[in-house]
Order: C-alpha cells, then structure tokens, then sequence
C-alpha cells in the first residue's frame, strides 16, 4: 500500500504560532518532490480566511497552498493534487462538505492508490481514520454517514485530555467517553493524540512523533500508553 499520512492532534500547541510545532515534521512528510499542497478548509465557516492562514505558514516551508474551495472542479482539484492538507474545526461540518463535494472516495483512492500524501490537523486527521465517531465536536450539521474516508482502520481521539484530579467538572472525562464508545459491539481502536502528537503513516508502518504520549484503547483491554517514536504499526493491520 502507498499511504503516506501524516496526522497531527492539533494545529496550534500553547505558547506557539500555527503549525509551529509540527513544521520540521510536515517539511519532512512533504519533502521537495511536493510543490503544492491542495488545502481543505472545509472544517471552519470563513473558508477564504482559513486557507489565507494555511497559504502563509506553507509558503514559509517552500509550498504554494491551492484551496479545493476556491477550484471549480473539487473533485478534479483533488485529481491533480501533488499532496492534500485537511485542517481542523468542526469534523461534523467538514464531513458533510467532503460527501457533498464527492471527495471522500476521490480522496481515498488519490492516497492509498496514488500516493499522494495525506497531512489532517485535528478534524482533519478524524476524517482519515475509518469514523467520526469520536471526535469531540458538536454535530452542528448531520453528514449523510459517519463513516469517513477511512485511510486507516482505527479510530483517532484529537486533543486527547487527562482526567483533571483538582477539577470539580461533574461531566464525563475523555476516558469514560472512549469507554462508552466501546460498549457498543464492533467498534474500532481509538488513539487518543494529546496535543502535541502526531502519527506518521508509511505504507504499513505507524509511528508516534511529537512532544507527548499517546493512549490507545482497545475494547475488552485496559487503556495503555505510548511514547513518541513507538512503533504502532499493528493498528494498521489488528483494528480491534
């Protein structure tokens, strides 16, 4: 298989500017044979605004950014992309703009036939996965499915928090959310990216980067944790 995935857990880490944190990581993932990038902003209601902000940080890693929103063709933007960046927002809202604009198959197939490289920031990296089912946004809109592009077969839990001990909050933590997803039959691997992580997807080797530990949870087994540069590759083959 030829996939190449990068995804982050978020765009913005505190203290840092956009993509500052993971900018040796994408100029790396892209590399010099990418040129343009082909961004989604579909995630965020000012799309315009939303690619200006992605056309500036690639133009100062040496990529020219074309937006599928401002294409007259999506689907034929998405034929012709040299790499494709999905950036982060409301997962709800961009999943229904990807089946409204026929990307989700186009996009599936430009990457695990093609090639082409897949770079998704939090919502973004939602869509990647096999469903959106734990996301942590609003369903302010209803996508024709939850079922998403499907460029790997497990789950990813963006912004993933640690339960706060101090915190007087009477609602359900990420964990117990995660938890009750897995109450249902045949439901997949979550990897739960704490801000600051990312997985790089190669063919059929995963590997965690980043600043921060991922905590996997895997129905019917206790929730275990990982540090950057592990080697997850066996979610891309063992889903449950």
């Amino acid at each position: 298989m030829k996939r190449r995935l990068l995804l982050v857990s978020n765009s913005t880490l505190h203290g840092g500017g956009y993509l500052e944190h993971c900018q040796q990581q994408i100029s790396d993932f892209f590399g010099k044979q990418v040129k343009r990038v082909l961004f989604v902003p579909y995630a965020l209601h000012n799309r315009d605004s939303y690619t200006q902000t992605a056309r500036d940080k690639l133009k100062t890693l040496g990529y020219e950014v074309d937006s599928v929103h401002e294409a007259a063709d999506p689907v034929e933007a998405v034929r012709k992309a040299e790499g494709i960046f999905i950036g982060g927002g409301n997962t709800f809202r961009l999943l229904k703009a990807l089946y409204d604009h026929n990307l989700v198959e186009e996009i599936q197939k430009r990457v695990l036939q093609d090639g082409v490289p897949y770079m998704g920031s939090s919502a973004g990296s939602n869509v990647a996965t096999i469903s959106i089912n734990t996301t942590n946004d609003m369903p302010i809109v209803y996508p024709p499915s939850f079922s998403a592009i499907g460029l790997v077969p497990f789950n990813i839990n963006p912004h993933y928090l640690d339960p706060d001990p101090d915190s007087r909050h009477m609602g359900e933590t990420r964990e117990q959310r995660i938890v009750q997803y897995h109450e249902e039959l045949d439901t997949s691997s979550v990897l739960g990216l704490r801000e600051g992580s990312m997985l790089l997807v190669e063919g059929n080797k995963a590997t965690l980067l980043g600043s921060t530990k991922a905590r996997l949870f895997q129905r019917g087994k206790p929730a275990t944790e990982h540090d950057p540069g592990c080697d997850l590759s066996f979610l891309l083959t063992d889903a449950q």
